[in-house]
């Protein structure tokens, strides 16, 4: 079996010699179920690429997928593996590359045994410096080697939880600026070996959704979306019944756990606007959001967006300053007696965790983790009269959390750490119990 493996090695390093295609970026891994995998690519040219994968214990098996990356974005293409079985350990090469990688399918544990414990990496705000083209003055990227402490952490799948690119002024009006933005992201040395070990999943915030603090109203939001559709790998992409190409929201399940991923930007309305209210996620987002909810069985339902939720400060860009329809979901989850409901946020470069007890005696948290790699930031004037005390971070950071406990009693255990590793804090939530 061995002998199959390395007369395929062998082929694939002829291909390279060849000058066919040779790997720019990735392998990246996407969504991961039971019985199908993600995994995306970006190539040097347009010629077609192959992915051949097997299970880890049988390397007869082997399966081939062969695709042209899309020119018009990079060069970019999605494999899909699938037919996989579940909680099995696949290898995998793609194009040239002669080292196999390696994926595991989520397990089949409904009605056989307790939810498998697993771990999350999250974070937001990526700035990679390209000093041509940045701000003047100091640069406002750094710390790259965050990244290699995400991957220390072995997380099952990490949460990139918006302005994961940022796009600069010269690439906000055109296609090609987009898609170089992103192309240099993926080409960060430190962000390769994470990219390529875990499960990604991502949202988006203004910044990679177009300018500064950008609404429904950029003109070339078609753009972004068709490049964030081509260098992430999500389930799907926009609300269910929507035409194709609206907006980024979706959803997926990850051991008992339901991960909520929605657009705080395609949708967005500024205040007095034809003289209406503000909207950040819109009514159908919102009904969607509800109705998911209720439905769902999680004992955590994690429900990720660009921007602060609970933070009573009414600037920048927190919920606060909408606060009509912050209210709205507010009651919305109240009515519906929906339990363990956890917001995940990014957009304001430091970390804190906020707490809100409604009346019913169920809590919701918001969880803010910012920034990843570009500059920190704080204010002495900022007041967020729901913040736990000591959670407040003002330096580059992730977050893990970690799911552990058996069926019913389930534990979610926050860690903050800084950009070299070291824990800043930790918090353990658990799961509220069915009376």
């Amino acid at each position: 079996m061995k002998s199959i493996l390395i007369v395929f090695l062998f082929f694939a390093g002829c291909l390279n010699l060849c000058g066919q295609y040779k790997l720019l970026s990735g392998p990246m891994l996407g969504h991961i179920d039971m019985r199908e995998a993600s995994v995306w690519v970006q190539a040097s040219s347009s010629q077609p690429v192959i992915l051949t994968y097997w299970p880890e214990k049988n390397m007869k098996d082997l399966k081939k997928i062969e695709l042209k990356p899309d020119s018009l974005f990079g060069n970019t293409a999605t494999f899909y593996l699938t037919d996989l079985e579940p909680a099995t350990t696949y290898k995998y090469i793609v194009g040239s590359n002669t080292i196999p990688y390696s994926l595991t399918t989520q397990a089949l544990w409904q009605y056989r045994t307790d939810p498998p414990p697993f771990k999350v990496a999250l974070g937001s705000c990526v700035f990679i410096n390209e000093e041509q083209y940045d701000r003047p003055g100091n640069p406002y990227g750094g710390d790259y080697q965050i990244f290699s402490s995400i991957l220390a952490t072995k997380p099952d799948l990490m949460l990139w939880g918006g302005d994961n690119v940022y796009l600069r002024e010269v690439d906000f009006n055109s296609r090609s600026g987009i898609i170089h933005r992103y192309s240099d992201m993926r080409d960060t040395p430190e962000l390769k070996n994470l990219l390529s070990s875990c499960a990604n999943y991502a949202i988006w915030d203004d910044h990679d959704f177009g300018p500064n603090d950008g609404n429904g109203s950029y003109i070339h939001k078609d753009w972004t979306l068709d490049a964030f559709k081509h260098f992430w790998a999500n389930p799907s992409y926009g609300l269910p019944g929507e035409e194709e190409g609206e907006g980024i929201t979706t959803q997926f399940s990850w051991s008992d756990i339901d991960f909520f991923l929605l657009d705080n930007r395609y949708y967005r309305v500024a205040p007095n606007v034809n003289g209406q209210g503000c909207t950040f996620l819109g009514k159908k987002q919102i009904d969607w959001l509800i109705q998911s909810l209720k439905f769902s069985k999680a004992p955590f339902k994690l429900v990720v967006m660009g921007g602060q939720f609970l933070n009573t400060y009414a600037g920048y860009e927190t919920y606060a300053t909408c606060p009509t329809e912050r209210q709205t979901i507010l009651d919305l989850i109240e009515s519906n007696n929906i339990k363990g409901v956890v917001f995940i946020t990014g957009d304001r470069h430091f970390t804190e965790l906020s707490k809100l007890a409604l009346d019913t005696g169920v809590d919701i948290y918001d969880l803010t983790v910012s920034p990843l790699t570009s500059s920190p930031y704080t204010s002495s004037k900022e007041e967020n009269t729901l913040r736990v005390d000591r959670t407040m971070v003002t330096q580059r950071n992730f977050a893990t959390l970690g799911f552990s406990g058996k069926k019913g009693e389930r534990t979610m255990t926050i860690s903050v750490y800084n950009s070299e590793g070291d824990m800043v804090w930790i918090k353990s939530i658990f799961q509220v119990p069915e009376k």
